[in-house]
């Protein structure tokens, strides 16, 4: 299990609820309101790369999220990157939407082993295809 905690246990029903919580976290205004400060993060960032796995390593080489709290000022160090209800309230987002990001950011689909920067420019897609159109304006 990774650390947005996801496992094949989820199927059928249970499956359709977790998908629907997803999309309702990410297009609420919540939700939508920390995709654009991801986005800023992310382009913010003077080398485009992110790591999977963790938050922030002790060198400040960060995730998706991790890209975030460095834009804030936060200190992650002792916030534990598999535990998704305390993620989420690091960042004041659902523990649906730290999961998914966290599965987002850390999946390289099995196809290849991505480089750091293949990472951020996947996840700074994913992050624009995420965000309403209406929210883009």
């Amino acid at each position: 299990m990774s650390r947005s905690q996801y496992s094949d246990d989820c199927t059928d029903w249970s499956l359709i609820c977790w998908q629907g919580a997803v999309k309702s976290a990410i297009r609420g205004k919540r939700g939508q309101a920390f995709l654009k400060e991801m986005l800023d993060a992310l382009d913010a960032m003077p080398e485009k790369a992110l790591i999977e796995g963790a938050l922030q390593t002790e060198s400040g080489d960060v995730c998706a999220m991790g890209a975030v709290a460095l834009k804030r000022g936060l200190d992650v160090k002792n916030v534990d990157p598999e535990d998704r209800q305390q993620v989420a309230e690091t960042f004041g987002i659902s523990p649906t939407m730290a999961a998914e990001i966290a599965y987002e950011n850390d999946d390289d689909y099995g196809y290849t082993r991505e480089t750091p920067q293949q990472r951020w420019s996947r996840m700074r897609k994913w992050v624009i295809e995420n965000i309403t159109k209406t929210d883009q304006q």
